[in-house]
């Protein structure tokens, strides 16, 4: 009697800024590991989640959202990071917004290379008040592009994810695991917590403060249970210092308050987290800045 197939191999969550790619990888994960916004463009690097089934490993690689409009040297970078991801995997998990099929998904679908099956997620279809429209949208999806499935999921609800996983596993290489059952992200700690401060000034700051804001570890020290994480948050301008910090620093405390308690949950360690705001102007052109932040320019 041969032995059950198990296969592995990396898949790249792409599409055009806020259709849900985060989510998505955090719902397949089952972890929180990618930094979510309402705001678009909250990812800026690619970021691996790992998910471990009797079956298969998928090894998911989360893309920043490709971008056509802004010009820095950030969002170059970030659109070289979306096409390198693409040369590299063996499935593409194309995601799109229900009902809402733009030139932005048009520019991305451009992008995907001919030699890599492309499964087609439809997000959010939770939100349709006409679930009826549904059906000629994927119709015309279905003609126009080379597609292995077509999956309507509402990713943040964790809905008809298991529909996706089946559309996607067979496309993968025969292989066995290449990560143990435990692991669920290849990025570091560090790294980590640099997200989860960052994701608290788009949370929290809404439409006040624009991109030009950045996260950078000064220290990160580990003590028995305790983590001791120093960082600054890098802003354009001094008036967007005030913004950051708030009335009395209470925006400030807020911000470092609710990172605190989701690194200490994520690490499962307390954490004594210190963050203080600098001023750095053209830091999104500087690539000097974007490395000293991890960036790989």
């Amino acid at each position: 009697m041969s032995a059950p197939v198990h296969r592995t191999g990396y898949v790249a969550i792409v599409g055009r800024p806020n259709v849900g790619k985060s989510t998505l990888l955090n719902q397949l994960v089952g972890q929180k590991i990618s930094i979510t916004s309402r705001k678009p463009q909250t990812t800026r690097q690619r970021i691996t989640g790992i998910l471990t089934r009797d079956d298969a490993q998928l090894v998911f690689v989360d893309t920043p959202g490709f971008q056509t409009q802004q010009r820095s040297a950030l969002t170059r970078i970030m659109n070289r990071s979306v096409t390198q991801s693409l040369q590299q995997v063996d499935v593409v998990l194309w995601v799109i917004e229900a009902l809402k099929f733009n030139e932005l998904d048009v520019a991305l679908q451009r992008q995907l290379p001919d030699a890599v099956p492309v499964v087609l997620a439809v997000n959010k279809v939770d939100r349709l008040a006409d679930k009826n429209a549904m059906l000629p949208f994927i119709a015309d999806l279905s003609q126009r592009f080379s597609l292995k499935a077509i999956v309507p999921v509402a990713a943040q609800k964790g809905e008809r994810l298991d529909e996706l996983l089946k559309a996607v596993v067979p496309l993968l290489p025969e292989a066995p695991p290449l990560y143990e059952a435990d692991e669920i992200t290849t990025s570091s700690e560090r790294f980590m917590a640099t997200e989860l401060v960052r994701e608290k000034l788009f949370r929290l700051l809404g439409e006040e403060l624009p991109y030009a804001a950045a996260v950078e570890i000064e220290r990160f020290e580990t003590v028995g249970n305790l983590r001791r994480i120093y960082v600054s948050i890098i802003v354009d301008k001094a008036s967007q210092k005030s913004i950051v910090i708030g009335k009395g620093g209470e925006k400030l405390k807020l911000i470092a308050s609710q990172a605190r308690r989701e690194m200490e949950k994520l690490f499962d360690s307390k954490v004594y987290l210190e963050v203080w705001v600098k001023v750095k102007s053209g830091w999104a052109d500087s690539e000097a800045t974007l490395r000293r932040m991890g960036i790989d320019v």
